[in-house]
C-alpha cells in the first residue's frame, strides 16, 4: 500500500486499506490557515516516485557532533533536519519526506537514530519511515499538537507539559514554545557550540533573513503575526536558558553566536512594531 506524501508540506499520510492505490481527498495540514494548497491544486507523490525522480537526501557535518540531512533538488517547504550525535544515542531533530536505503545507511555507519523529535506539524514528513528505520525509534511530539498527526503510529509518544527530555543523560531538552502552535517545540543542546550551548528553534523562533535577527509568526508563508503578549512570553521562556548559536530548519539560516541576546532584541523589536510604540 502506498503512504502518499503531500507535494506541498512533505508530510506523509497513512496507507489507507480500503482504497490501496488512491491519495486521500485532501491535506488538512494545507488547508489550515499557517500552510497553503500549492498553486496547482493538491497533489501527491510517493517515496517511490521521489527516487524515480533522481532525488537524494546529502549529509554535511556542520560543527562537531552535529550533521544536517538535506533532500536534493529540495522539495516540499524545503527543511532539513540535524542529526545530533550524543555518548547516550543519536537524536533526529525534525524530518524530512525522503527516507531511503543510501541515508539510512549513511546514519547507521555515524551511530543509527535513538529517538526522533520534531518542532511542529509543519516538520511531520516521513517521520514513521524513519522511526520504522531505525527499529522503531521513539518519536516525541507535544501530545496538544496530536491532531496534526496524519499518519499514527505506535512510535510516536505525545508528552505533555513545558520540558522533556527524550534521551536521558543526553543533555538534550525540548523546550515548549508555542506561538506557531500550541505544542510548538524548541530543542536545547547544551553541549553544541563548543559547550556554549546549541539551540534548534524550528518555525518559533524563525531565524530571519538578516541572520543577526529572528521573528515570531502564525503564519509564515500567509504571513499571520502572533500576538506582542504571545512573544513576550516566549522571550521569557527561552530567556531562561543559555545558548550561544541557534539554527534554523532551512540552510543558511543560523545565528552563529550571542543567539540568546539575538532572541530577546529581535521580540523587543517584534513587540515595538507590533503595538505601534
Amino acid at each position: 500500500m502506498a503512504a502518499f506524501i503531500c507535494v506541498t508540506c512533505g508530510v506523509q499520510f497513512a496507507p489507507v486499506e480500503r482504497h490501496p492505490d488512491a491519495p486521500p481527498a485532501r491535506c488538512p495540514i494545507c488547508e489550515d490557515d499557517r500552510q497553503y494548497v500549492g498553486y496547482n491544486g493538491q497533489r501527491w507523490t510517493t517515496t517511490e516516485d521521489l527516487l524515480a525522480g533522481g532525488r537524494r537526501n546529502v549529509l554535511a557535518e556542520i560543527e562537531p557532533g552535529l550533521s544536517t540531512i538535506n533532500t536534493v533538488p529540495s522539495l516540499a517547504i524545503g527543511q532539513q533536519a540535524h542529526l545530533i550525535r550524543t555518548p547516550v544515542g543519536n537524536l533526529l531533530w525534525e524530518s524530512i519526506s525522503l527516507c531511503d536505503p543510501e541515508t539510512v545507511e549513511a546514519i547507521r555507519e555515524r551511530g543509527g537514530i535513538a529517538a526522533i523529535a520534531i518542532s511542529h506539524p509543519h516538520f511531520y514528513s516521513a517521520m514513521v519511515e524513519w522511526s520504522h528505520a531505525f527499529g522503531g525509534a521513539p518519536i516525541w511530539l507535544h501530545r496538544s499538537n496530536r491532531e496534526w498527526v496524519m499518519r499514527p503510529d505506535p512510535t510516536i509518544r505525545y508528552w505533555d507539559g513545558e520540558t522533556a527530555e527524550p534521551l536521558p543523560g543526553s543533555g538534550l531538552t525540548l523546550l515548549r514554545v508555542g506561538g506557531h502552535f500550541p505544542g510548538a517545540t524548541a530543542l536545547l543542546w547544551p553541549a553544541g557550540a563548543d559547550g556554549r550551548g546549541v539551540l534548534f528553534s524550528g518555525d518559533m523562533p524563525q531565524v530571519a533573513a538578516d541572520r543577526r535577527w529572528v521573528s515570531f509568526l502564525y503564519s509564515y508563508p500567509n504571513m499571520i503575526p502572533v500576538s506582542a503578549a504571545e512573544v513576550e512570553r516566549i522571550a521569557d521562556t527561552l530567556a531562561g536558558y543559555r545558548f550561544d548559536r541557534l539554527y534554523g530548519s532551512w540552510t543558511n539560516r543560523v545565528v552563529a553566536t550571542d543567539a540568546a541576546a539575538a532572541v530577546a532584541r529581535s521580540a523587543a523589536r517584534y513587540i515595538e512594531h507590533v503595538r505601534g510604540d
